[in-house]
């Protein structure tokens, strides 16, 4: 019989994902549950599994190619009856095969096909934190689309007391950006190397320009400098970094960046904001999700740190540096990469003199952050010495950020991060 699996609903509102890379071939047999294509949604990898066993008749969509929840993916030849499929331009349930995947679950099977499968729609995250709090997830009421269980049902099940048990673990390598492999064989062997390259935009990389030109034609940019002297600041880490250290916590200066950028918002509200242009509505936000900019193998992304105005600093440098690694991996969930307030963008130690960093549209400020250099300063008692010195340059929307209130922000800013003690105290 033949199956025409479509690209399901995933939820969350996404309408459309391109086909990054598909893992069958026409011909090639596939097994149920197997790895079948991996679809790029917003800037998260989703590998969907196939729905049923059997033989690929037709790939009906390109690597690269963008299609519509509900457009026909692959038809599959199978030996067994099978669901009835969707009719056109109706998303397609398929069984959720490990952890990474948040595709979801199969539609009721009629009286000679298989039993559905019992595997819960959840992100990565969310089932990454049902393992860790040792919670059945298929107990677990999801309030989200589609059945989602998202993580405030999970945080909600869990303060409720309902009866957990540990989770199966996960299976199956994690969803992640594809990789390019570098070519077989020796240059002799290929003759010279041709003039020029092209190089589809695609995957990551399409999203990224989509959305660096979707900044640049909707906010009004401007960017304001601000030097800081950190001398402070980097006697400060350096007393604690090794106590990090044997907590396995990598202690940077970001932690702390991040702590000045949230209390010097609460001071300046207006540029923890976002903007509707469909509504012509400022969104002002009283919550502190920051998003920090990393590097992927494919390009920049941005994993966002929630709440981070309720966490301590090393809560703060302990998520990052998951975060970071995670996103190396490519094992970030759509969710773990959206939702930001405000942006964080540095280098480290390739920071830089001066950036003007574009904005993570629809917010209207992102700071960059560059790098430490020590060089002589007059001190206090009118003497030369060394000092420490970073620049920070934050680019703001004028379209609702005027200039005064960007110096203001970044003299806050500056405040706390040359005086960190300041962070550490409940009162801003």
């Amino acid at each position: 019989m033949r199956y025409d699996f479509r690209l399901p609903d995933i939820g969350e509102g996404v309408a459309q994902g391109e086909v990054v890379k598909w893992f069958v071939k026409e011909g090639e047999q596939v097994q149920e549950e197997k790895p079948l294509v991996s679809v790029l949604t917003d800037k998260a990898n989703v590998e969907i599994p196939s729905p049923v066993s059997g033989r690929v008749l037709q790939l009906h969509a390109r690597e690269g190619e963008v299609v519509k929840v509900g457009s026909l993916l692959v038809s599959i030849e199978t030996e067994t009856p099978t669901p009835s499929p969707s009719p056109a331009g109706a998303p397609e349930r398929t069984p959720a095969s490990r952890p990474p995947t948040t595709s979801s679950a199969a539609p009721p099977p009629s009286p000679s096909s298989p039993a559905p499968s019992t595997r819960v729609l959840a992100a990565p995250s969310v089932r990454r934190k049902a393992q860790e709090w040792g919670i059945d997830l298929t107990q677990v009421p999801g309030t989200g689309p589609n059945g989602l269980v998202t993580e405030a049902d999970l945080e909600a099940y869990r303060k409720g007391g309902g009866p957990p048990r540990a989770s199966a673990p996960s299976s199956g390598p994690p969803s992640s950006f594809p990789i390019s492999s570098p070519p077989q064989g020796s240059a002799a062997e290929k003759g010279p190397p041709p003039r020029e390259e092209r190089i589809p935009i695609r995957g990551l990389r399409r999203v990224i320009s989509e959305h660096m030109a979707n900044a640049v034609r909707h906010a009004a940019h401007f960017t304001y400098v601000e030097e800081v002297e950190v001398d402070e600041l980097v006697r400060l880490r350096e007393r604690f970094r090794k106590r990090f250290e044997e907590k396995g916590i990598a202690l940077t200066y970001l932690p702390f960046i991040v702590k000045a950028v949230v209390q010097a918002l609460q001071r300046h509200p207006k540029l923890n904001a976002r903007v509707d242009d469909e509504k012509q509505e400022i969104v002002i936000c009283h919550h502190y999700h920051i998003g920090i900019a990393a590097a992927a193998p494919d390009g920049l992304i941005v994993p966002v740190l929630r709440d981070a105005d309720r966490k301590s600093i090393a809560q703060i440098a302990r998520e990052i540096q998951d975060l970071a690694e995670r996103g190396k991996a490519g094992k970030l969930s759509r969710e773990e990469l959206s939702g930001s307030t405000f942006s964080i963008t540095s280098l480290g130690a390739l920071g830089g003199l001066l950036a003007t960093p574009i904005l993570n549209y629809p917010e209207v400020g992102i700071l960059g952050v560059h790098k430490i250099q020590k060089r002589p300063a007059y001190l206090p008692d009118g003497t030369l010495g060394p000092r420490h010195f970073m620049n920070l340059s934050i680019s703001l929307d004028h379209r609702v950020v005027d200039g005064i209130d960007g110096a203001e922000f970044l003299a806050s800013v500056k405040t706390f991060l040359e005086d960190p003690h300041q962070l550490f105290l409940e009162l801003v």
